[in-house]
Formats: structure tokens, C-alpha cells, sequence
């Protein structure tokens, strides 16, 4: 790796540390021995870090944390937490006042082809006009473009640890579920190697699966037979609505994101994890496996 190599010591900032992602970032980047790890985080003791890690409580809404968070770093994976990018102004300023390079998870609902205020998904919308704000900031900057979170399969573990059902809208819809390791790996790649600066990576996990497909497939990695339950899309509404698992005001954006899934070409999937980290992108299977003890029932 170049910093390592050069002998130089460098300061990485990971924000969004205890999250899915930002969590296998840190210990990635601690097993890589690249430099100092520090993390920027809502929730410290959610999630304990290892020892090593510089822990800042905070996120990028609080300038002050962010500042104090930022001071002497070299690098900075960069998750965005927000549904718009009304704040990202300040952050990429913040940004531009102490690091070089910044890694942003971004978002596969971004269309490359198109400006960020003529995005058709807000998502993409939001996730796009960051982008653009650090393409013209003068950091090095790579972008990921994750598809499907392998991990929003947590949404359905209550389900699954009561019964053997999961009821939803959309079964039918198609998608390439995505390990978080494999996204940290290649964030990790892009944060201390050389030769990512200005690159966009799109990520995919290695097959395409519906929403129905997932649930057998963890279920087939549980050892139990679990089928997916089509409800209205009304139905699904109220039933997330009624759950703690995802934010009201998130329920309809992914509910009209998964109706446009449905109409849209098949995903295709890629092979840009295995290009940039050598190893081949984690199946479905290998990640329920990962997280089995998610949707064991609770004692």
C-alpha cells in the first residue's frame, strides 16, 4: 500500500464508524496496519471499536465535532447519512480544510449521465450533488456506488425470529445484495493505494436476486425453511410504519424505490470488488451466515 511503502504515517477518519459499513472500514483498515484510525461516531458505545481507535462522538451535522474530529487527517471515508444535501456544503469545506483524499459511499441510485437535479430518484439526487461538490473541491476523491445493501435483510429479522414467513411488498423485485465487507474492502483499497483518485466504482454483489429469493436463501444458510409473503403496498406501508426498523419518512421513498425496481431492466451485476480487492464479491449465503445470530430467536 502507498502511504505504508512510503513510510509515511497517515491519519484516516471514518465516519459513520459503528454503522454496517463504517464499522468493517475501521477494522479493515486496523488489520491493513495503514496508519492511525480514527472514528467519528453518533453512538460510541453502540458498537465498541478496538482500543487502537481515536473515537470522536459526533456526526457531520455537528461542525464543531466534525472540526475537532477532522484536525491532522490525512484521509476520510465519507458515508453520507442524510436524505438531501442540504448540509454538505459545510462537511466538504470542512473537508477541504484538513484532508487530502476522501472515499464517499455514495449510491447506486446515482445515473452518471445525469446532473444532480436531474436525478429521477431523490437518493441518487442527494448522494449526487455531494458528489459533485467534492469532484470540484480539489481532494482526491473516489466515489462508491454500492448496489443493495446485503444487510437491509435486517429490516425482516424480527419476522424471521417468529415465525417462518416474511411479509412485504415487491417480492418480485430484483437485486444484487451486497456484503458490507465487500464494500469497506474496496474502500479500504481506495483510502491507502494509489491509483483510485477520480475513479467512480459501481458495486454489486455476485448474483441477482428477488426479494423472495433472499428470504429462501437465508433461510437455506439458517437451516430452516422460510418463504416470502406478498402483501399490498398498502399493507407493507402500514406495516412498516408500525415497525421501529426503518424511519417514517424513509417508508415511502423505499416503497417507490422498489415499485420502479420492479419496472426497471434486471440488474446486472459486477466485477469491480473482485477487480480492486483480488478476492471474489461474498454471496448472500456467505453474508446470512455472517449474521446468523441476527435472526436466531431471542432468549
Amino acid at each position: 500500500m502507498a502511504p505504508a511503502a512510503s513510510g509515511v504515517h497517515w491519519i484516516i477518519l471514518v465516519t459513520g464508524a459503528t454503522g454496517n459499513v463504517g464499522r468493517q472500514v475501521v477494522c479493515q483498515l486496523l488489520a491493513a496496519r495503514v496508519g492511525e484510525v480514527r472514528a467519528l461516531t453518533r453512538a460510541p458505545d453502540a458498537v465498541r471499536l478496538p482500543r487502537t481507535v481515536e473515537v470522536h462522538q459526533g456526526d457531520l451535522a455537528d461542525s464543531g465535532a466534525l472540526e475537532s474530529a477532522l484536525e491532522g487527517v490525512d484521509a476520510v471515508f465519507l458515508m453520507w447519512p442524510f436524505h438531501s444535501a442540504e448540509p454538505a456544503a459545510a462537511v466538504v469545506a470542512a473537508l477541504q480544510r484538513h484532508a487530502r483524499r476522501v472515499v464517499l459511499l455514495s449510491s447506486g441510485a446515482v445515473q452518471s449521465v445525469l446532473a444532480w437535479d436531474q436525478q429521477p430518484h431523490p437518493v441518487g439526487r442527494s448522494h449526487r450533488a455531494v458528489e459533485q461538490l467534492i469532484e470540484h473541491s480539489g481532494l482526491r476523491w473516489t466515489h462508491l456506488r454500492p448496489s443493495t445493501f446485503a444487510a437491509n435483510a435486517l429490516w425482516w429479522a424480527d419476522q424471521i425470529r417468529t415465525g417462518d414467513a416474511v411479509r412485504g411488498a415487491f417480492g418480485a423485485v430484483a437485486m444484487a445484495p451486497l456484503h458490507e465487507a465487500d464494500i469497506a474492502a474496496v474502500a479500504v483499497r481506495a483510502l491507502t493505494d494509489d491509483g483510485h483518485d477520480g475513479a467512480t466504482y459501481a458495486l454489486t454483489g455476485p448474483e441477482v436476486l428477488t426479494q423472495a429469493e433472499q428470504v429462501r436463501v437465508i433461510g437455506e444458510a439458517l437451516g430452516r425453511p422460510l418463504r416470502w409473503q406478498e402483501l399490498s403496498r398498502e399493507a407493507a406501508r402500514q406495516l412498516l410504519l408500525a415497525g421501529a426498523v426503518i424511519p417514517d419518512s424513509f417508508v415511502e421513498v423505499l416503497l417507490n424505490g422498489h415499485a420502479e425496481m420492479l419496472d426497471a431492466p434486471r440488474p446486472v451485476t459486477t466485477g469491480t470488488v473482485e477487480e480492486i480487492t483480488g478476492a471474489p464479491a461474498r454471496t448472500l449465503r456467505q453474508w446470512a451466515l455472517d449474521h446468523a445470530d441476527a435472526f436466531r430467536p431471542r432468549r
